[in-house]
């Protein structure tokens, strides 16, 4: 069974081993392999911790011998985005402005994935503090696409993305401020689910003033993404979805709006809260992305109306001054100051000397844009986006070979890139990304995944995640990939 790990899906893996026929040290092993392979050209990894991997899934197996399956993901090997403490591994936070620390406990989310059984094997790449949309920094090889290395995986959890679709992971816990999850899944072809404010009680372990991070999963396939975010809903003071009426099981999606005696109302918009600030063009793969998307939809029987919600034109400086807050804070010498990268370095300036009722301000257009937004979405079981405005962004592309790209310029193409994700970490609502096309590939230039972004209702993960499985179109044969 070992020679077939590649083709197992992760949750394919969790039944294996809950049953014994394959154990932790096998499925540990396995991955670390393919780590040791493929992560030096892909930079996925920025520490890798075989030896206490090994150690820890030994422990399981010897555990397991004794009482059965230690957790929910008993065995399953994860990796943790270099932002989130694990106890004995070096947080680097992707940047060179400090050095990095050590801790003596695991944080949050690490402590939470131990609880469900998992096998932590190292720390993966993500930008300085977790700012931007890419995961390249000035302290590590940057984090490349599996499709194309010339390529960017997305950010912050784009090692973590780049992980998975490669093969060195199942599937990986990221946590998105402003599109962390989706961003990566979108670029490496994987499903991206952001949950609902509240529903993950681990987060970003971050400065968050304005409630902007939660975790949630990358994975190959919804089934896999469910069983995450099962586990992570289930753990610290939070009911499992699976215990809830009406809410999914793995492998189990009930349709939307089941029950109802009418078709799912779907909307479907273009609009971003950034276009008062930045020309924003939606490429022709993003739209063929989406007609895909509708196509699949409307042969469904959902009803698909346009929606157009009035976007505060105050969102992008409301968004921009509470997103910088935790930049501004750290305590940092001048020495210091100069190895930020020139992003990090400008807004924790601006943040400086940003007055408090200015944020204040700030806070206020955010919230009111959340009464605002849920209110416009509320006729509709679901709202779709593209996930992104083009396909994945060449490495370099937004901060120059050399870091020589204004932090201005930077800034603009990140939310050129990503127009419709970081308004629903102000919201709240969850949403979910999802392969729905791949480019013609080309002799110089393979075939990429383009995917679309679906918007629930409150608490409307299991929804999303059962449009999530009826869209997502994940690699499949050679002519996917690289």
């Amino acid at each position: 069974m070992t020679d077939s790990l590649a083709a197992l899906s992760a949750l394919d893996l969790r039944d294996a081993l809950a049953a014994g026929q394959l154990s932790a040290r096998e499925v540990t092993a396995h991955h670390l392999a393919v780590i040791e392979a493929r992560n030096p050209a892909l930079g996925a990894f920025v520490t890798v911790t075989a030896d206490q991997a090994m150690r820890d899934a030994a422990d399981l197996d010897d555990r397991f011998a004794r009482t059965g399956p230690v957790g929910p993901l008993h065995g399953l090997p994860m990796g943790i985005k270099d932002l989130a403490d694990v106890a004995g591994v070096p947080t680097g936070h992707g940047t060179a402005a400090l050095p990095a620390t050590v801790p003596t406990e695991d944080g949050p989310l690490a402590a939470s994935l131990r609880r469900a059984g998992v096998v932590l094997v190292g720390k993966t790449q993500v930008p300085e503090f977790g700012l931007s949309c890419h995961s390249e920094s000035r302290t590590h090889p940057p984090a490349r696409l599996p499709q194309d290395p010339r390529l960017s995986p997305g950010g912050s959890s784009g090692g973590s993305a780049a992980a998975v679709a490669s093969g060195m992971l199942p599937f990986a816990v990221g946590t998105d401020g402003g599109g962390s999850v989706r961003i990566p899944a979108a670029a490496c072809g994987l499903i991206g689910l952001k949950p609902n404010r509240g529903r993950v009680a681990t987060g970003s372990g971050q400065t968050d003033l304005g409630r902007l991070a939660v975790a949630g999963p990358l994975a190959r396939t919804a089934d896999d993404a469910a069983l995450l975010l099962d586990v992570l809903a289930g753990d610290v003071n939070h009911r499992a979805l699976s215990a809830e009426p009406g809410s999914f099981a793995p492998g189990s999606f009930t349709p939307p709006v089941a029950g109802t005696g009418r078709p799912p109302r779907i909307g479907v918009t273009t609009d971003s809260p950034f276009a008062s600030a930045y020309d924003l063009p939606v490429s022709p793969a993003a739209h063929a992305a989406l007609d895909a998307a509708v196509t699949v939809l409307d042969a469904h029987g959902h009803r698909i109306e346009p929606v157009h919600p009035h976007w505060d034109p105050r969102y992008p400086d409301a968004f921009s001054a509470v997103w910088t807050t935790g930049v501004g804070m750290l305590d940092l010498d001048a020495d210091a100051e100069r190895r930020l990268t020139p992003l990090a370095r400008e807004f924790r300036a601006r943040a400086q000397n940003r007055p408090a009722v200015d944020l204040a301000r700030a806070l206020d257009v955010l919230r009111r844009l959340e009464w605002d937004t849920v209110a416009a979405f509320a006729p509709f079981d679901v709202v779709l986006t593209p996930a992104m405005a083009d396909t994945p962004r060449p490495i370099g592309w937004y901060t120059g070979q050399e870091w020589d790209v204004d932090a201005d310029t930077d800034y603009r193409r990140q939310c050129q890139y990503t127009p419709w994700t970081s308004v629903l970490n102000v919201v709240g609502l969850p949403a979910i990304t999802a392969t729905t096309h791949w480019t013609a590939a080309a002799p110089d230039a393979p075939s990429l995944p383009m995917g679309v972004q679906l918007i629930g209702r409150p608490s409307g993960e299991a929804t999303l995640l059962a449009l999530a499985g009826l869209l997502h179109r994940p690699a499949r044969d050679a002519s996917d990939l690289a």
